[in-house]
């Protein structure tokens, strides 16, 4: 065990050796830290916070009470392998979490980029992959495998299926389930997740320029529109546009999936 002279432990705080706690930590009252577990500079656990298995935790995260990080995957095909779960630097991972690590079939790591906020009851399974900033409301769940992009937005009581992909930027609506990939950028509402359009609220704030924005209504509008099937729409934008984000766009769409698409309505 290995508790830099600068953390704060409280002292009805289990650290069990072989942790790892970085410098200027604070460990609340009745938290429980694993041997596995690696906590950077300045991360809180704020207090009855479970960190466990083979884990770590970026600076400057906070823990806030009752969160669950680290524990087994929910899946029956878990024979109790070895697997990770690696949080980045200043996430916000809000009351009743859960974050599970990964399984030996899905690459055996479930990743956390930087910055993200995951609120109240959010549930990340096995293998997941999120971004950077990406922003889950409350009770959303993310079934194992998936990936988000950077820039992500999921409204509360959300679901997302299995292997699905969201691209960069991206935006769920509440109470929605997503069972196939979402473009980038692409806005999805209603109960079982239409692509209605273009996170074009999302794409002003980040100071994306008029004319890409321009670009990436012209590109939706032939995506929704054009002849043949929406991969054959995708091949010929691809070939047409000078658009880095219609581009981002086209390339999402032709890479490697398990799942089909939300096709514009």
């Amino acid at each position: 065990m290995g508790i830099d002279p600068t953390a704060q432990v409280h002292p009805s705080a289990l650290i069990e050796d072989g942790a790892t706690i970085g410098p200027d930590c604070r460990i609340g009252p009745f938290c429980t830290v694993g041997p596995e577990v690696t906590l950077g500079r300045g991360v809180v656990l704020k207090s009855h916070v479970v960190v466990t298995g083979w884990t770590e935790v970026g600076d400057e995260t906070v823990i806030f009470p009752f969160a669950v990080v680290g524990e087994v995957p929910q899946d029956l095909k878990y024979r109790g392998e070895r697997t990770r779960l690696v949080i980045g630097k200043r996430n916000r991972i809000r009351e009743g979490a859960t974050l599970n690590t990964g399984t030996e079939g899905g690459g055996g790591i479930t990743r956390i980029g930087d910055d993200c906020l995951l609120m109240t009851g959010a549930h990340i399974g096995h293998d997941a992959q999120l971004g950077d900033r990406v922003i889950l409301a409350n009770q959303v769940a993310i079934a194992g495998h998936c990936i988000l992009g950077n820039d992500v937005i999921v409204g509360g009581l959300s679901g997302i299926h299995q292997w699905v992909r969201i691209g960069n930027g991206a935006i769920i609506g509440a109470v929605t389930m997503v069972t196939n990939d979402v473009i980038p950028h692409g806005l999805v509402q209603a109960p079982r997740g239409e692509l209605e359009g273009l996170n074009l609220v999302g794409l002003k704030r980040r100071g994306v320029e008029r004319s890409e924005i321009t670009a990436l209504r012209a590109a939706f509008q032939m995506l929704a529109q054009g002849e043949g099937t929406f991969l054959d729409r995708a091949r010929r934008l691809a070939e047409e546009t000078d658009s880095a984000h219609v581009r981002e766009i086209t390339d999402f769409i032709l890479g490697a999936t398990d799942r089909s698409f939300l096709t514009p309505k």
